[in-house]
């Protein structure tokens, strides 16, 4: 049995449909940091800041966790990184830790930053060694939260995380450089790890959730084929390996299956009907495993 820490804050809503979509949904006890996963495997689930998830995981209080890579660079947690899950606190995909300056300030790249700057962040061992591999001295002032706000009053420079860059230009600030690329991981203990039967069972957590961040975007096409337009339907279907066709009984038609990316399906299904596909359906995917 494993012990789980889950982020709470920004990638709080994000995980939680994941863990449901994977069929591991997260029931909430009085505690409000205390929750329950109706799993065999799984045994206490603590909801943490994802600050705290790596160390804790690190040192045994966990077996598994999730947080952003961000957080685990920073802390120097020395864990097991089991996969990417590729989702931010808005959806999937990755998440950047930026260097950000005033828009006015003649500056294009963190290297011409001034030796003795003052730069405001929440991930002040990152900043210190990417800026000493720069060779610049800086004052790194740790930040509570709103650190592009603090600019120019209380700090020259901003290094923070950024999706799209728009609160930073609110602010006032252009981005010069990018120190990380972020994304949510799963992490585990390296003595749990070690353990044969609970590396079972990590993998077998990591195999749902992983398969429902494969399934994301996908959808699954069926169709009715007559036998003599299944070479031209073929021809345009795309599929992850090859599509599936068998033989419907006792007639002229085939019946084809095959996954495809739900952003081409508006696009692709005109195409069958004119190559001579009928009766298709679209179904939705929950999970695929390789």
């Amino acid at each position: 049995m494993i012990d789980i820490a889950i982020p709470k804050g920004s990638l709080q809503n994000q995980t939680l449909e994941l863990l449901a979509q994977a069929g591991l949904e997260v029931r909430r006890t009085e505690r409000e940091y205390s929750a329950k996963i109706d799993d065999p495997r799984i045994g206490k689930v603590k909801i943490l800041r994802p600050q705290e998830i790596p160390l804790y995981v690190a040192e045994g209080y966990f077996d598994l966790g999730i947080s952003g890579t961000d957080w685990i660079e920073e802390s120097g947690a020395k864990v097991v990184k089991v996969s990417d899950l590729n989702y931010g606190k808005q959806g999937p995909g990755k998440v950047k830790l930026v260097v950000a300056v005033p828009e006015g300030m003649n500056v294009m790249r963190a290297l011409e930053i001034p030796p003795g700057s003052r730069v405001a962040t929440e991930y002040p061992n990152l900043t210190r060694a990417f800026f000493s591999n720069l060779g610049i001295p800086l004052e790194i002032q740790y930040s509570y939260g709103a650190t592009e706000a603090k600019v120019p009053e209380l700090t020259d420079v901003v290094v923070d995380l950024s999706e799209t860059g728009s609160t930073l230009r609110k602010n006032g600030l252009k981005i010069i450089d990018v120190m990380l690329e972020s994304t949510s991981e799963l992490i585990a203990n390296k003595k749990s790890w070690e353990n044969l039967q609970k590396r079972e069972e990590i993998l077998a957590i990591d195999t749902l959730l992983s398969g429902v961040i494969r399934a994301r975007g996908k959808v699954l096409l069926d169709m009715n084929v007559p036998e003599d337009k299944v070479d031209g339907v073929i021809s345009i279907l795309p599929s992850m390996k090859n599509p599936t066709i068998s033989k419907l009984w006792n007639s002229k038609y085939y019946a084809v299956e095959t996954v495809v990316d739900k952003s081409q399906v508006n696009l692709l299904i005109p195409k069958l009907k004119r190559a001579g596909a009928e009766d298709i359906l679209e179904l939705e995917i929950s999970k695929i495993v390789p």
